[in-house]
């Protein structure tokens, strides 16, 4: 099962959370005319145990989550709706947003 890559950095917006999958770091996907590219600037950080993923998502104001596994979680813990997640050459992305 690959690793979680979790960042989490403040802005002015508040708290901006980064989870994926490792083995996805540095690659691109397309869905049509959309691509997505897991930038490590934006993504890469420590490794992580799904708990602690799950802790920032719950305390973040918005996250960005690429990859099976990391969409996965949020999905299986209610925290994304399985119907506004996208797919890019088969891997899930998804944003949350807490309003």
């Amino acid at each position: 099962m690959p690793d979680l890559l979790l960042n989490e950095r403040e802005t002015p917006k508040g708290q901006l959370v980064s989870v994926c999958d490792a083995d996805v770091l540095g690659e691109s996907f397309e869905n049509g005319d959309v691509s997505l590219t897991v930038e490590p600037d934006f993504y890469d950080g420590p490794t992580a145990q799904p708990q602690t993923v799950l802790d920032s998502l719950v305390d973040c104001d918005v996250a960005n989550l690429v990859g099976t596994r990391a969409v996965g979680l949020a999905i299986d813990q209610g925290l994304v709706d399985e119907d506004s997640v996208l797919e890019f050459d088969g891997t899930r992305h998804a944003q949350l947003l807490w309003l």
